[in-house]
């Protein structure tokens, strides 16, 4: 099938350039691209197979300059936050709850975008920090959207992009391989996820190395205003 052979490796190309240029998005851009050729059941495990690998090419090429300070209690609290995510599963519908996202994530998009010079939130410290990572695994249990609260939240702390990619990356790192984990363990992840998976690699590898180059050349200002970008076209596209 010709579309599949191009929109699977399509797709993770471009989960891979928006990651290694932001370091989030991944989870909902392949989903778009891939729901035209893949059923559902097969793109779950793909998505945390691939997410897995393309966070940790970036993390790798960037350890050096990240600041992981503010990680632990995202990460700590957002691994308790999975479980109950799952479990959330079986009473909402999920449907309803990726459209309410999708509305959060346009208005607030178009708002900030609008907006350019936005109040920054300073109060909470470490025990609000670890509330937001809790939701963002919640979420990422629910319906597998770990990256973007802490992703707005980071931004809202006014921190540095390192400071920023130094929360949200680890942090959708350790929820995929968390979900990897879960996904394996329920027989989710067969032969033809190891085959597409494949297919995909040198699209993942290409798109990382473009989105890091980018990244490099990235100020401050135009880093936020892509990471605001990103959120309003994940919202449009849960929305669609």
């Amino acid at each position: 099938m010709p579309f599949e052979f191009l929109l699977i490796p399509g797709g993770a190309f471009l989960a891979a350039l928006a990651v290694g240029v932001v370091g989030f998005g991944d989870g909902l851009i392949v989903a778009a691209v891939w729901l035209h050729v893949l059923a559902p059941v097969e793109i779950v495990p793909l998505v945390v197979a691939s997410g897995l690998v393309i966070h940790l090419i970036s993390l790798i090429s960037l350890h050096q300059s990240l600041d992981f300070s503010k990680l632990w209690p995202f990460l700590i609290a957002g691994t308790l936050g999975v479980p109950v995510g799952n479990w959330l599963l079986q009473v909402i519908d999920p449907n309803v709850f990726r459209t309410g996202v999708g509305v959060f994530l346009v208005a607030y998009g178009a708002f900030f975008l609008i907006r350019p010079n936005p109040g920054l939130i300073t109060r909470g410290g470490r025990t609000a920090d670890g509330m937001i990572g809790a939701i963002g695994g919640v979420l990422g249990g629910l319906a597998g959207l770990s990256g973007i609260v802490p992703g707005v939240w980071a931004s809202l702390r006014g921190w540095s992009k390192e400071q920023q990619r130094g929360v949200f990356q680890p942090f959708v790192l350790a929820m995929h391989a968390m979900a990897l984990g879960w996904l394996a363990f329920g027989g989710l992840v067969n032969a033809r996820t190891g085959i597409n998976f494949l297919w995909c690699l040198p699209a993942i590898a290409l798109g990382s190395w473009l989105g890091l180059w980018c990244y490099g050349r990235l100020d401050e200002g135009r880093f936020r205003r892509i990471v605001l970008g990103l959120l309003l076209v994940l919202g449009v596209t849960l929305l669609i």
